[in-house]
C-alpha cells in the first residue's frame, strides 16, 4: 500500500499545478492513498495560504475529484494547520471542518518564520540549542490541543542544517511523549531530501524513538509540485522498515485506518 497524505494546491499560493493533475500524476507512480493537505487559512502569514472565503472551494474541488477518480485512488480531504502560541490565529472553522484529517506542524516561533530563507538571516542572532527546545516545546503544547491527527515534518527546525550541540532526543522526547499521549501519527516526510539538512523528517534517530514509543507513522511527500508527487517513497519506506515499521496509518473522518506498506 502506497500512502502519501500531504500535498498541497495552488490556493496556497506557492504551489504549482492543478489538484486534477496532481492525482494523474498520483496514479502514475503508484500511490493507493492520496491525500490533500493544503495550508489551512488563518489571519497570519496571508501570503503563504488559502483565504477562509477559498476553503470551502478547496474542499468542494477535492471531494470532486474523490467522487471522479473513485475507481482509481483513494482520495483524501485535510489541512495542514500551524500551530502557533497565539490561539487566535487557529481558525475554528478550520478546526471543526468536515475533513478526513487535520496536519498539525509548526512554522513559526512567535513571529519568525524559520524555515523560509527569505528569514534565514534570523538565526545568526539566535542560540540554537534554545530554538530547538523552543520549536519541541511549541509541537509539545500543539500536541496538547488535541485538534490535530498528524504531526507535520516533526523536526523541521533542522531545515536548514542549524543542530544543536545538545541531544537531539533529549531536546525532542518530552514532545514526542506528548504526541503518544494525545493519539497522533508522524509522517515521515520526504520533503527534507530538497533542502540543505539533505534528510528526511523526522531524523533517524529521532523515528527510532517513536518507533520505542509506539507512535504510529504516515508519510507525506509534502508536494507543491507535481513532480514531488511520491517523492522518495521508497527511500523513505525503507529507513521506516529499517527501524522495524510496518505499517502505517491512514485517517478517514479522523477516524485511524491501519494498512502494511
Amino acid at each position: 500500500m502506497r500512502v502519501d497524505l500531504h500535498n498541497h494546491t495552488p490556493l496556497c499560493n506557492h504551489a504549482k499545478g492543478e489538484p486534477q493533475k496532481y492525482i494523474q500524476q498520483a496514479i502514475k507512480v503508484g500511490i493507493d492513498i492520496f491525500g490533500f493537505s493544503d495550508h489551512a487559512p488563518m489571519q497570519f502569514d496571508t501570503k503563504y495560504r488559502m483565504n477562509l472565503s477559498q476553503s470551502k472551494i478547496y474542499e468542494q474541488d477535492i471531494l470532486n475529484l474523490k467522487e471522479q477518480y473513485k475507481d482509481q485512488i483513494d482520495i483524501l480531504l485535510g489541512y495542514e494547520v500551524d500551530y502557533m502560541s497565539n490561539p487566535a490565529f487557529l481558525e475554528k472553522d478550520i478546526l471543526n471542518a468536515n475533513v478526513d484529517y487535520l496536519i498539525g506542524s509548526v512554522h513559526f516561533l512567535d513571529s519568525w518564520g524559520f524555515d523560509n530563507p527569505e528569514f534565514l538571516q534570523q538565526y545568526q542572532n539566535k542560540d540554537i540549542d534554545k530554538i530547538w527546545e523552543d520549536y519541541f516545546e511549541a509541537i509539545t503544547n500543539m500536541a496538547k490541543t488535541n485538534y490535530f491527527n498528524i504531526v507535520g515534518h516533526l523536526d523541521l527546525i533542522k531545515v536548514f542544517k542549524f543542530l544543536p550541540k545538545k541531544d537531539i532526543k533529549l531536546i525532542a522526547s518530552k514532545a514526542l511523549k506528548q504526541i503518544k499521549k494525545s493519539n497522533m501519527v508522524i509522517e515521515i516526510n520526504s520533503a527534507g531530501f530538497a533542502k540543505p539538512i539533505g534528510e528526511q523528517y523526522p531524523s533517524i534517530s529521532l523515528l527510532e524513538l517513536a518507533f520505542e514509543l509506539d507512535i504510529p507513522i504516515t508519510f507525506g511527500s509534502d508536494a507543491h509540485s507535481i513532480d514531488k508527487i511520491g517523492y522518495k517513497y521508497d527511500q523513505v519506506k525503507k529507513i521506516a522498515q529499517n527501524i522495524g515499521y510496518t505499517k502505517c496509518t491512514i485517517f478517514r473522518n479522523k477516524q485511524q485506518e491501519i494498512y502494511r506498506f
